[in-house]
């Protein structure tokens, strides 16, 4: 009778292994489309926060270095855009000879006996700074558009839906992701077992 068992029981082992596979592989799918277990501990939060930091970093590098697009609009505004407005601007008239030596005699001031050239010099510096500044702001204003655009385009290239599921996760998925991972183990163990059993003689 033992022996009769014995073949029974082999007879079944490949419908079992079947069976539990088949099981396997449907836990699988369910897990994966319930997504990732988000961590409940303070440090698991921690961790998948960096986790998307570091995404989102990653993402916005390869924007700014020309891995992805985007990041040549920021050398194309400092090389091309910014010379080119500072080209169009009139130094030559105001770094002429001419308004150099007026503006010394007129920083000269009260007593036209002592000649003080650093206040004359100081107005023009401070006439050419007025001058390229509507194109610096221009550049600095372009630039920051550029980069505010990179930076929404690598946000939407991170995974958005670990974070909002790490601020807004549902007990009801936990609990379920939780014991599909439990059955899934399990499973996994008896598949293990089964194998062992069946191998062995």
């Amino acid at each position: 009778m033992s022996q009769h068992l014995e073949i029974v029981i082999k007879s079944r082992i490949p419908g079992i292994q079947s069976l539990i596979n088949k099981t396997i592989a449907e836990l699988e799918t369910e897990l994966s489309l319930l997504g990732k277990p988000i961590a409940a501990d303070a440090g698991g939060k921690l961790y998948t926060i960096m986790e998307i930091c570091r995404i989102f970093y990653q993402n916005f590098r390869e924007h700014l270095d020309g891995v992805r697009t985007g990041g040549d609009k920021v050398y194309n505004v400092f090389d091309n855009q910014l010379p080119a407005a500072l080209k169009r601007l009139q130094f030559d008239r105001q770094l002429s000879m001419e308004n150099i030596r007026k503006l010394i005699i007129e920083a000269d001031g009260y007593q036209p006996h002592l000649i003080a050239p650093e206040q004359g010099y100081c107005r023009l510096i401070e006439s050419t700074l007025v001058t390229i500044r509507g194109p610096a702001e221009a550049a600095v204003d372009a630039t920051h558009s550029i980069l505010k655009d990179l930076v929404h385009k690598a946000m939407s290239e991170t995974p958005q839906k670990r974070l909002s599921a790490l601020l807004n996760e549902d007990l009801a998925i936990m609990e379920r992701r939780s014991a599909l991972a439990k059955r899934l183990e399990l499973y996994r163990s008896e598949q293990a077992e089964i194998d062992t059993v069946a191998w062995s003689k």
